[in-house]
């Protein structure tokens, strides 16, 4: 979870700039959270507390105004009356990691990721988007090496992980699908070579930066076995006290470790 967060306060301010270098300054001036990080700790709320996903989405969406959501999403979240809009957009993957420690057999992580994904994102591809990293990260966890993640998230997903990041980068552009964003962000994880790197990476592809460095960062946390103190300390630094509070009782409740 908090690999997520980390990776999506990195991201940032580099969402709509293009930039193509993994060169770049982790925090500046204007870093902060976005809502890929409300909703990241709204799914660990909602497993901790026992609650529906849409009541304490919309709660903590309510609570942090402004923080990016989509047209659809912002639409939803002021109706309670609304149900699942068919999304195939990669907000089910980028609040999904909550679930995968929270749960001990495969078949009940992508079960719950299923169901955090689709009361809003009900359309197969938001469905899978979650899937796979659920999936991800639930491997990582399990101690599986990369080979094994890049397969098993392959098989299950039907998703290409093939290509090398140096491939994806020339030609990629701002992508806010699960198909155009989430395998992409799965292959940074699966080159880098620590925590840093993998969301380095996911950032300078030039696309969705904090949706994909979230998803690289949580799979990264999970494999490499958490977040370097000199990121970890400035990003909870930059957290609300209510997304710090709900960070805090998911770590002592679900403890990052290899099981």
């Amino acid at each position: 979870m908090f690999g997520a967060i980390a990776g999506d306060v990195i991201g940032s301010v580099y969402e709509f700039t293009g930039i193509k270098t993994i060169a770049c300054p982790l925090f500046s001036r204007e870093t902060t959270f976005t809502d890929d990080s409300v909703m990241t700790a709204a799914v660990a709320a909602a497993l901790l507390e026992g609650r529906d996903y849409a009541s304490v989405f919309r709660e903590f969406g309510r609570r942090h105004p402004g923080r990016g959501y989509g047209s659809f999403f912002h639409t939803w979240l002021s109706d309670p009356s609304r149900g699942p809009y068919r999304s195939w957009g990669n907000g089910s993957a980028m609040r999904v990691s909550p679930v995968a420690r929270a749960f001990e057999t495969e078949a009940r992580v992508l079960e719950e990721a299923r169901r955090s994904a689709e009361v809003t994102h009900d359309h197969p591809e938001g469905i899978r988007g979650a899937e796979a990293v659920a999936l991800a990260v639930f491997l990582a966890l399990q101690g599986a090496d990369k080979s094994e993640i890049k397969n098993r998230v392959a098989s299950h997903s039907g998703y290409d992980l093939d290509a090398s990041v140096d491939d994806i980068r020339p030609a990629y552009r701002f992508e806010e699908s699960c198909h155009g964003s989430v395998p992409q962000s799965i292959i940074c994880f699966l080159e880098s070579s620590d925590f840093e790197h993998a969301v380095r990476l996911a950032i300078s592809l030039g696309g969705d930066a904090d949706t994909m460095a979230c998803i690289a960062g949580a799979i990264a946390e999970a494999h490499y076995g958490g977040v370097p103190q000199a990121i970890a300390g400035p990003v909870r630094e930059l957290l609300s006290p209510d997304l710090r509070d709900v960070l805090e009782r998911y770590e002592a409740r679900f403890p990052l470790t290899n099981r």
